[in-house]
């Protein structure tokens, strides 16, 4: 499943003896608790009020943080902030993160900052889906909060290959990727820069257990013998 929520580095909440790095929100849990922490998240433009790290403007997940910014009363504690891009984005987390410093940010899973880095999500309200209809509007003066939905990713196939294919088609229809698992291989895959078959090959070597299950024992065994 594909998640997407706020999350802050571990070392925020936890603190990180290696980095000398002290718990500067030690009861942070849910966005509800940031209301006590904008100080924390301060921004450096706007002294005076916390920094969220929003999507870049247009896109869809841009309104919806805009309208949750309202929902939870934030709106007049932390700025909006918005990069020009999505990998303008993913270098200001970086950035914060390799300093040490306080980062609050919108981000989704799977990918490779999410395997990169130690962070937590903040807890939200279940998903509802009238308030996720006041999110997506916004032009709706009153939102409410709400976890968005966790989206299923599904492998699609022709029709054609269906009929060609249908053991092959059983195999899809067995996969199931642990979601942290596969963050830490699409992270590993992007800073070594590795060709796709060589990342799939790495990853079957190191998580048998995962595919296995995928396969008639017989055919895995098989597998197994030509990694």
């Amino acid at each position: 499943h594909a998640e997407e929520g706020w999350w802050v580095p571990a070392y925020v909440i936890e603190g990180d003896a290696s980095r000398n790095l002290k718990a500067l929100a030690p009861e942070l849990r849910s966005v509800e608790d940031l209301k006590r922490y904008a100080a924390v998240f301060r921004d450096p433009e706007s002294p005076d009020k916390g920094r969220f790290l929003n999507s870049p403007s247009g896109w869809t997940s841009e309104t919806v943080n805009s309208q949750k910014l309202k929902a939870y009363g934030l709106d007049q504690l932390y700025t909006n902030f918005r990069t020009g891009s999505g990998a303008a984005m993913d270098a200001e987390i970086g950035s914060a993160i390799r300093r040490g410093q306080p980062v609050l940010f919108y981000y989704w899973n799977p990918t490779p900052l999410m395997g990169r880095y130690k962070l937590v999500r903040l807890q939200e309200p279940a998903f509802d889906a009238q308030a996720w209809a006041t999110l997506t509007d916004p032009a709706n003066p009153a939102p409410k909060g709400s976890s968005s939905l966790p989206a299923k990713l599904s492998v699609g196939v022709s029709k054609a290959f269906r009929e060609q294919y249908p053991d092959v088609v059983q195999v899809f229809e067995r996969v199931d990727l642990p979601i942290d698992t596969l963050n830490q291989a699409l992270a590993q895959m992007s800073e070594k820069r590795t060709p796709p078959r060589d990342a799939a090959l790495a990853f079957m070597r190191q998580h048998p257990h995962v595919w296995k299950a995928w396969l008639p024992e017989q055919v895995a065994t098989k597998v197994e013998g030509g990694l």
